[in-house]
């Protein structure tokens, strides 16, 4: 069977550590790109890893490069090219900068690798996701944003601490926006099936999910020189494996909603179903009064952002 080839775009923290998932779960081959002013950074990363192989047991051939014809057709590319947030700076600090450096990263996607799933990492999460579907032309199923796996599990690791129990056993829901608007649905989430709201009290679980909702500016804080990389990288790869595998996944991702959940064309975090092609369905769930209202309010602050992205670029 031929591997699949993925293409990760960005050979900082994210990327190489995306890399380093992807190949040690045997996911395809994989090409680590980054601008030619990192020099032989990315062929250093790739060769390290390509020498972790014997060791770690796995089959990957891994290529780093400056030059965007070494992603020619592939089946997956990764996005995560962009400034990192720095200590005091919001998602929406990046917006700018970032919509230039993504929109630049697109066009040559869109060249060299036409029928490709596209996975953006690169924050503002939603609208740099709506930035490379303007910018490719894709069918909205092939570019999909990865926040809504990160936000969740960090949500699901929260709980797992504060019961003293394994995180395996926690199964949570996050949608909307990636940031301080996600939108936690307690009604979506339990404990070996246990709704979290019977073990946490609602005081508590508040706490819990702004926590959430400041996951990455916490670890930004502590880090001081960089941003979140390990959790955001692992979560890409679950994505990646969905596609590559077919696994048809139900998980949250940032996809394209229209009709659904009323969104009218933008890029939200919702539960959809994960596989060959990218996002295979979009999953509507009945919310209460009150999470209808934060999904709605969350939705709000991502149309802005776009909004505002649209007159700058």
């Amino acid at each position: 069977m031929k591997r699949a080839k993925i293409s990760i775009i960005g050979a900082g923290n994210v990327g190489a550590t995306t890399a380093h998932w992807l190949a040690a779960a045997e996911l395809g081959d994989i090409v680590l790109l980054d601008i030619p002013q990192a020099g032989d950074m990315p062929k250093g990363k790739a060769l390290d890893l390509a020498e972790a192989a014997p060791i770690m047991k796995y089959d990957a051939i891994l290529k780093g490069t400056s030059d965007y014809a070494d992603i020619q057709e592939s089946d997956v590319v990764v996005i995560t090219a962009g400034i990192p947030r720095k200590p005091g700076m919001s998602r929406d600090d990046l917006l700018l900068t970032n919509a230039k450096i993504v929109g630049s990263v697109a066009v040559e996607v869109a060249k060299r690798s036409p029928n490709a799933v596209i996975v953006v990492v690169s924050n503002p999460l939603d609208a740099m996701t709506q930035r490379v579907l303007d910018v490719t032309g894709f069918p909205k199923e092939r570019v999909i944003g990865q926040a809504g796996v990160l936000d969740t599990a960090r949500f699901c690791a929260f709980i797992a601490m504060e019961l003293n129990v394994s995180v395996e056993d926690v199964s949570a829901m996050l949608l909307g926006g990636h940031g301080d608007t996600m939108v936690p649905l307690a009604s979506c989430s339990s404990v070996g099936g246990i709704p979290v709201s019977q073990l946490i009290s609602s005081e508590r679980l508040a706490q819990i999910v702004q926590r959430a909702r400041d996951g990455g500016a916490e670890i930004v804080s502590l880090l001081k020189t960089g941003s979140a990389y390990y959790a955001p990288a692992a979560a890409t790869a679950q994505m990646v494996e969905a596609i590559v595998r077919d696994k048809k996944r139900l998980i949250p991702c940032a996809a394209f909603c229209d009709q659904e959940y009323g969104v009218g064309g933008y890029y939200v975090g919702v539960p959809v179903i994960l596989g060959d092609g990218g996002v295979q369905k979009i999953i509507e769930l009945q919310m209460t009064s009150e999470e209808s209202a934060m999904f709605q309010k969350s939705v709000d602050a991502v149309k802005n952002l776009v909004q505002k992205m649209r007159e700058l670029v």
